[in-house]
């Protein structure tokens, strides 16, 4: 009879413990990103291959998870980090030409703005701040985005530096979130 009351005591201790247990994980409202373009100098005849230089796009990826979005491009006038969290980061080790600006090599943050109910693409000077301190004052540029809408929906927001198929190193930069796709012209000169 001895085993009954050890029994009801490991019960009534094991009761507290299993209501501890930590809940279902649940994922983030945002990721990291990070989009890489290789880009290829020219190769010398009879020489080796010169090393690859890049061109990287690192943001925090907001999920939609049923909200409409991007909100912060609703309305004339407010400026949206072009992700979430710390601030979008254009790193280049090659001169570029992005919309028609010429952005030498170096680290930028992107900005996205809609002036007249048109997209612009902010490219600042400053890195390493949280998205939402942006200067206008280290504005390098600022750069005419098409626009367009889409019939399906993109969960996560998408940013890409989408080649063309051969040639040059040009193609399209591109945003896509919701049904708002944005894009521009890039080259590397």
């Amino acid at each position: 009879m001895r085993f009954l009351p050890t029994f009801a005591a490991t019960l009534l201790l094991a009761a507290p413990l299993a209501a501890q247990q930590p809940a279902a994980l649940v994922a983030a409202p945002s990721t990291r990103a990070t989009t890489v373009l290789s880009v290829s100098p020219p190769r010398e005849r009879g020489q080796p291959a010169p090393a690859a230089k890049t061109v990287t796009i690192d943001y925090g990826q907001p999920h939609a998870r049923g909200r409409a979005v991007p909100t912060e491009l609703a309305t004339d006038g407010t400026i949206w980090r072009t992700g979430a969290n710390s601030a979008t980061t254009l790193t280049s080790q090659v001169d570029l030409t992005i919309g028609g600006a010429k952005v030498p090599a170096g680290a930028y943050s992107l900005y996205t703005i809609r002036e007249g109910g048109k997209y612009v693409l902010i490219i600042n000077k400053n890195t390493g701040q949280w998205g939402t301190e942006y200067d206008q004052a280290r504005d390098h540029a600022r750069v005419p985005l098409r626009m367009r809408t889409t019939p399906e929906t993109t969960e996560s927001l998408q940013i890409a530096l989408v080649p063309q198929a051969e040639g040059p190193a040009k193609g399209v930069l591109t945003i896509a979130w919701g049904k708002l796709h944005l894009s521009a012209d890039w080259s590397a000169p």
